[in-house]
């Protein structure tokens, strides 16, 4: 298996990520959106296999105080082979010196964010602008 992480969005597929996304579930993601979220993500993360995505992250971070993490996910079939971890070292390496790096687990997944050093905040808070997702994620 060869596999290789890069940063360089310009190398993938957009159809090949939209599938990824739909392959977990999160079907709101069109080729349309997944350009804009990742164009304006500015650490970026993509994981390979024998040359097609199977894995990607993104971060937002203003490169001194603060940033946070989004969408790591990795297709079904690559799963529990540390493909997530790899992702998860490579953007918190890139924002190795930033003093804050939030992230919002998905829900079931809070321990493999805890194996990687992250922990509960006291005073996190959000908005949600999907009901679904406020009554999943607010107390």
């Amino acid at each position: 298996m060869d596999l290789k992480i890069h940063s360089d969005f310009s190398k993938v597929n957009l159809e090949e990520m939209k599938e990824i996304y739909t392959s977990v579930g999160w079907t709101k993601h069109s080729e349309e959106i997944i350009k804009q979220v990742f164009e304006a993500s500015n650490v970026l993360a993509f994981v390979t296999v024998n040359g097609r995505i199977v894995g990607f992250g993104r971060a937002m971070s203003d490169g001194v105080f603060n940033a946070a993490i989004y969408d790591v996910v990795v297709h079904p079939d690559f799963q529990k082979q540390g493909i997530a971890k790899q992702i998860m070292q490579y953007l918190l390496d890139e924002l190795s010196d930033v003093s804050c790096v939030h992230l919002i687990s998905t829900t079931g997944n809070e321990g493999f964010y805890k194996r990687l050093g992250l922990k509960k905040l006291k005073t996190g808070m959000a908005r949600y602008l999907n009901p679904n997702l406020a009554h999943e994620y607010l107390e």
